[in-house]
């Protein structure tokens, strides 16, 4: 996210324009690092943390719609390939995750929308602290107001502003990452001891959500951008009118290749941990609640197949 935002309060430059001639820290980020030193030094060390309570009340939902229906969608394809379908069984993690993940963008798509948007806040003057989650929200309505009861219920259309963005970057992420975790998943358990424990289904999961996490992330890195930029898009009337394919090739007109891949550092290195972290812990959880049910029967949480 860092490196899709841009210039400091001081700078003249519109967020998408051209290069001004003048502030020397209008120049685009350079890189990670130079994130990191120009956001510490122009806004403070806190700012590198703005939007962590959009963040905390994002994660919390989307991972208990995500995961439990992915399990669940999984659970029931298995079920039916392996009844009708067996050639298609290696398919289904592609897509169970795909449903899954549909599901949770859509219902929590706004605080998404929220998310970037304090992320991307500029000070209009020192001591301006940026807007919480629901100032955010309504701010993006207010401006689309009607007295109209149906356009009013229209106008919040924009609270699911790039959300073909967002379930365009967010299915092919979990189509590579469930397709690659299962795998990879299924070898590490099968070299592990046929004794399971909390431990080694840490530490399973981590290591394949880690790789899956980071493959993803690499390969969707263009699909971010395109959903950050259309994000951040302070016209009403612009955002409606925006659209994936049109932001990615303005994307590719202004920067090229280098433009589609901003980023694909701190993105893979925050997607690859991220993902191991989520993925280990919600299967720890469920062999602790198993075995709580369960204290003496096998554990099926980990597929030897």
């Amino acid at each position: 996210m860092l490196p899709d935002m841009r210039c400091p309060p001081s700078c003249t430059r519109p967020t998408f324009g051209t290069e001004p001639a003048g502030h020397r820290d209008c120049s685009r980020y350079r890189g990670t690092l130079d994130v990191f030193n120009k956001v510490i030094r122009q806004e403070g060390f806190a700012r590198l943390w703005r939007g962590t309570n959009a963040s905390l009340a994002l994660a919390v939902p989307t991972v208990g719609i995500y995961l439990p229906c992915y399990d669940i969608f999984r659970n029931f394809l298995e079920e039916f390939t392996s009844r009708n379908a067996p050639s298609l069984a290696p398919y289904v993690p592609l897509v169970a995750g795909t449903m899954a993940r549909s599901l949770a963008c859509i219902t929590c798509y706004p605080v998404e929308l929220a998310r970037t948007r304090m992320q991307a806040f500029k000070e209009a003057q020192n001591g301006v602290k940026p807007p919480g989650v629901w100032k955010t929200l309504a701010g993006l309505v207010s401006p689309v107001g009607s007295t109209n009861n149906l356009q009013s219920l229209q106008s919040y259309r924009i609270l699911w502003t790039g959300l073909g963005a967002q379930i365009a970057r967010d299915v092919p992420f979990s189509a590579i990452c469930w397709s690659t975790l299962e795998p990879i998943r299924r070898r590490i358990s099968g070299l592990a001891s046929d004794e399971t424990s909390a431990v080694n289904v840490l530490g399973t999961n981590f290591c394949a959500g880690f790789v899956a996490g980071s493959l993803a992330a690499a390969a969707t890195c263009p699909l971010d951008v395109a959903k950050t930029r259309r994000q951040i898009e302070k016209d009403p009337t612009r955002a409606y009118k925006m659209t994936t394919k049109q932001t990615l090739i303005e994307i590719w007109r202004d920067g090229g290749m280098k433009g589609l891949f901003t980023g694909v550092g701190p993105r893979v290195a925050r997607a690859g941990p991220s993902v191991g972290i989520v993925v280990s812990f919600y299967e720890v959880v469920k062999f602790a609640l198993h075995r709580r049910r369960n204290p003496s029967g096998d554990n099926p949480l980990i597929d030897k197949r």
